[in-house]
């Protein structure tokens, strides 16, 4: 087995995972809803300064796409060739982007409900639930991809964010 994902990563993942859970079914403003908006957003913030310090999978230079990278994903994807990849390939990284991107944003539009200003703007709470219902969605394409690649690949995605390992690329 291949040490992939390091513990910042796994720790990040899950933790906004059953924080991003826990605010679809608590969206009601609260100070607990705000805290826990507060703290995904602090998690996502994390996970991006540790991509510019950490070494193997988790730095930039290892995930982050390019549009070369994902148009040759793109292509063989098309023809039905979508290499295994150890890190995240480069559709799961501009998934991810677009994941924090949301979550950052949320954080701030409900941080800024909080503000005398913003106080009772429908287009800011309005903001927000487009937001919050943007990321549900890609959430769903999110958890739909890992199982439709799991299956392809034959490999346990989840469990792998769950150890951090993989098996090696040159597996049987």
């Amino acid at each position: 087995m291949v040490k992939v994902w390091d513990r910042v990563v796994r720790g990040t993942h899950w933790s906004v995972a059953v924080l991003v859970f826990f605010q679809f079914l608590n969206d009601d403003g609260t100070p607990l809803h705000r805290y826990a908006g507060y703290l995904a957003g602090s998690l996502v913030l994390l996970r991006l300064a540790w991509s510019t310090r950490a070494s193997g999978f988790a730095h930039f230079s290892k995930w982050l796409p390019s549009p070369t990278r994902i148009n040759t994903y793109l292509r063989a994807a098309r023809d039905g060739r979508a290499p295994r990849m150890l890190g995240l390939n480069p559709l799961g990284a501009c998934m991810a982007l677009l994941m924090w991107s949301l979550i950052l944003l949320l954080a701030a539009s409900g941080w800024m409900m909080g503000w005398d200003i913003f106080w009772g703007e429908e287009w800011l709470e309005y903001t927000h639930a487009v937001l919050a219902w943007s990321l549900l969605a890609c959430v769903a394409i999110h958890v739909t991809a890992v199982i439709v690649i799991s299956v392809r690949h034959k490999e346990n995605l989840p469990k792998a964010m769950l150890t951090g390992r993989k098996h090696p690329l040159d597996r049987p």
